[in-house]
């Protein structure tokens, strides 16, 4: 019966030909054209209570010391209608990423091709980063160099077959099916359908993007608006709940962007994450905020960021060693992109 399945969800995707928060509503040109993309960054992060243990997000865990966050190579080729990427990355962000890998595996971000039969369709086959979610695993990416709740317990990648789908004017689609979350190679049979529903505004200033992942034991739906208010400010939502086993976790983040100028810009992220039930192992709630200044000197991006965590329960410590609901930590981190 999953043999069934399968074949008609490849027939269905073959009959009708998005990467996170990504428009593919523009028609496909054939070209061929090689981009590099080349970036590292690095950063301090000192928490209050001087305790790694306080950090209970992706890709910040250290305390008073200096750390290579990712070293990372990106080479997209596109041939006519064929195109592929391979992404390559070094350090603690790419080890979590693919922490279910090993050896040399941990250092491949991503690595698919694509081929886009029409202006429609476009299917792709391989390991890419997740759909779900407003936040992306290169620093580069993100305005806040530290990542959310929703982000670190949420699915980093997907590796199986999709197909993604222009609807007309500004609004797309993607259906695929997928290996179980944040696996290159399981050992089991269940797979994962993985769906996108996105549309904007004739002049792009709100776009929406609905987000879905459904397996055996797991679903996640995941809302992202992008509001542009005015040439300097914008204000971001992303959303999610997620359904393990009979429990779920939940996550609501809110995320406002002033840019002065093109030299200097700051970003607040503010974060209500609930896992009471204990579905994504934290077992209370949380209410984070996250202040950063990105300074832009040419290719350097240098990001001082504050950020302060507190808890319905005690589950950090403080500089006692005694069980808080509070915790904070102050980090400087430097992004330089080729």
């Amino acid at each position: 019966m999953k043999k069934s399945i399968l074949s008609s969800i490849v027939i269905l995707l073959s009959v009708m030909s998005l990467n996170a928060q990504s428009d593919t509503t523009k028609p496909v040109v054939s070209s061929n054209t090689t981009t590099f993309t080349t970036y590292i960054d690095g950063y301090y992060r000192a928490d209050f209570a001087g305790l790694q243990s306080n950090n209970k997000t992706s890709f910040t865990n250290s305390n008073n010391a200096l750390q290579l966050g990712m070293a990372s190579f990106k080479v997209d080729q596109t041939l006519g209608k064929f195109a592929g990427t391979l992404d390559l990355g070094v350090g603690k962000r790419a080890d979590e990423f693919s922490y279910n890998d090993k050896g040399l595996a941990t250092a491949v971000k991503q690595a698919y091709v694509s081929f886009a039969p029409n202006s429609v369709v476009k299917f792709t086959v391989g390991k890419w980063a997740t759909h779900i979610g407003y936040e992306l695993l290169d620093a580069y990416s993100n305005r806040n160099y530290s990542m959310s709740y929703g982000f670190s317990y949420g699915p980093f990648f997907h590796t199986g077959l999709r197909a993604d789908i222009s609807l007309g004017g500004k609004s797309a689609m993607m259906l695929g099916v997928a290996e179980p979350t944040d696996f290159t190679n399981a050992k089991v049979e269940a797979k994962m359908i993985i769906a996108q529903f996105s549309t904007a505004t004739k002049d792009d200033k709100l776009k929406a993007f609905l987000n879905y992942q459904g397996g055996k034991d797991k679903t996640q739906f995941d809302l992202v608006l992008n509001g542009v208010v005015t040439s300097q400010f914008g204000i971001n939502y992303d959303g999610t709940v997620c359904n393990l086993a009979g429990t779920s976790w939940t996550s609501n983040a809110v995320y406002f962007n002033y840019d002065p100028s093109a030299k200097i810009g700051f970003a607040l992220r503010s974060e209500y994450f609930n896992d009471t039930k204990g579905a994504a192992g934290v077992g209370t709630s949380i209410f984070q905020n996250t202040l950063s200044v990105n300074f832009h000197l040419n290719k350097f991006t240098i990001i001082p960021e504050l950020r302060l965590d507190n808890a319905a329960d005690k589950v950090f410590v403080n500089g006692t060693n005694v069980s808080s609901t509070g915790a904070g930590n102050f980090l400087i981190a430097a992004v330089y992109k080729f």
